[in-house]
This record gives C-alpha cells, sequence and structure tokens, in this order.
C-alpha cells in the first residue's frame, strides 16, 4: 500500500492544477461582481448627472423665467424622487446629498420666481453638491 506522502508525491502536478483552478475561478467571479457593481454605479452616476441638468433646468424656468408649463413644481418632484431612486445604488456621500436636495427642495420650491434668490441659491447649491459627489464617484471607479 501507498503512503499518503508517495500518493501526493505521484498526484502533485494533478492537486496544483485543481488549487489553481479554484483560486482562478475565485478570482474571476469576484472580478465579474466587482466589474458589475461598478457598471452599475457608472450607469446610475450618468443617469443622475443627466436628471440633476434637466432638474436644473426646472428650476431655471420656474425662478428666472416664471415658465409655468416647464418650471412646474410638480416635474421638479419628479426629478427629484428619480434621482433619489438612482442615489441608492450609490456610495452614502451620493446618497446623503440627494437626500439634502429633496430636503432643500421641499423647504424652498415655493420660493422659486421671488424677487430674492434665496430659494432659486439654496437649490441650486445643493444641485451642485450632489453633482460633485457624483463626479467622485465616478472619478474612484476602476
Amino acid at each position: 500500500m501507498t503512503s499518503v506522502r508517495e500518493q501526493l508525491r505521484s498526484n502533485a502536478v494533478a492537486l496544483t492544477s485543481l488549487v489553481i483552478a479554484l483560486l482562478s475561478l475565485g478570482y474571476n467571479t469576484w472580478r465579474n461582481e466587482r466589474t458589475e457593481h461598478n457598471r452599475n454605479m457608472r450607469a446610475a452616476a450618468f443617469e443622475l448627472l443627466t436628471k440633476l441638468a434637466e432638474f436644473e433646468r426646472v428650476v431655471f424656468l420656474a425662478h428666472y423665467d416664471r415658465d409655468q408649463a416647464n418650471g412646474n413644481p410638480r416635474t421638479g418632484w419628479t426629478y427629484v424622487i428619480v434621482m433619489n431612486d438612482l442615489a441608492q445604488v450609490m456610495p452614502d456621500a451620493v446618497q446623503a446629498r440627494a437626500g439634502i436636495l429633496r430636503e432643500t427642495w421641499r423647504s424652498n420650491w415655493e420660493g422659486l420666481g421671488r424677487e430674492d434668490e434665496v430659494a432659486v441659491d439654496r437649490i441650486d447649491g445643493d444641485i451642485t453638491k450632489l453633482r460633485l459627489a457624483t463626479l467622485d464617484t465616478l472619478h474612484t471607479l476602476h
């Protein structure tokens, strides 16, 4: 009867191949998951940036042009809701900024179109902060 040591020696190539195959499978699975995660965040970030630009347009139309049709607050709410949903797949910093923008919109949308610029400055400031947080996230993806 052959000893364990002899069996290991005679099957060393097969055992080494098995270990390498298992390690490769594990790494490949991890890499695919990471790539998919980055792809989802990248897609959400680009969509979020697009929605931010469209939302900012609504804000400016409501405030500066006093355009009731294209600067409608209900349209603004739609963008705010979608941006919050998109932020859910983003890092915590982006989620927090989206939540802050939602609260700023909630507190200030009625002030758009008035002579003072307090409401539009607050909303636009938080749009910019969310945009920067989203761009920072894109820069960190590998």
